[in-house]
């Protein structure tokens, strides 16, 4: 829990998050960053995760092996060493604006669950508010509502990596 609490601490100073649902069977997580940048830096800093996506989030410990194609039916995907893996596929984009991928994140995907993450994207005044949104569905089984609080710290960490990495921090 220590880890976690600590990570609110490296995270943009204009954060928010929030476990807004927990149950057995689904969580609903989202948080908000406003970030020091126009709409179209943060987009283009988001669809290059081997950019900032933090590393011990991967498989291979590495995140230059992470590549996102913004299109529909786009990989979110991890190769190295002749290994690979698709993190989440997109299923809508609006370039600048949102994308959403079907994902089911690191050992979520081997509960075979369903996760989807939108992140949208607001301009104003020349700074930009992301909203991320991650919802988790199973059977009640999962006990989801235990993965809850971590599947948060972990979202605020990836997410406010590319906050600070497109700030230039």
């Amino acid at each position: 829990m220590k880890r976690w609490i600590a990570l609110g601490a490296l995270l943009p100073a204009l954060a928010t998050a929030e476990v807004k649902s927990a149950s057995p069977e689904s969580m609903l997580i989202e948080h908000r960053f406003t970030i020091a940048a126009p709409a179209a830096q943060v987009w283009e800093g988001l669809v290059h995760p081997e950019r900032w996506w933090p590393a011990d989030h991967s498989w291979s410990g590495r995140r230059e092996n992470l590549s996102l194609s913004p299109e529909i039916g786009g990989c979110f995907c991890e190769r190295w060493d002749g290994n690979a893996v698709e993190h989440g596929r997109v299923v809508m984009v609006r370039p600048g604006k949102l994308l959403r991928l079907d994902a089911a994140l690191g050992p979520l995907q081997e509960m075979a669950v369903t996760g989807v993450i939108t992140v949208t994207l607001e301009e104003k005044d020349g700074a930009t508010t992301m909203t991320v949104t991650h919802r988790v569905s199973g059977d009640a089984t999962h006990k989801l509502d235990a993965f809850a609080p971590v599947v948060d710290g972990v979202n605020g960490e990836q997410f406010g990596n590319l906050a600070k990495f497109v700030e230039g921090r």
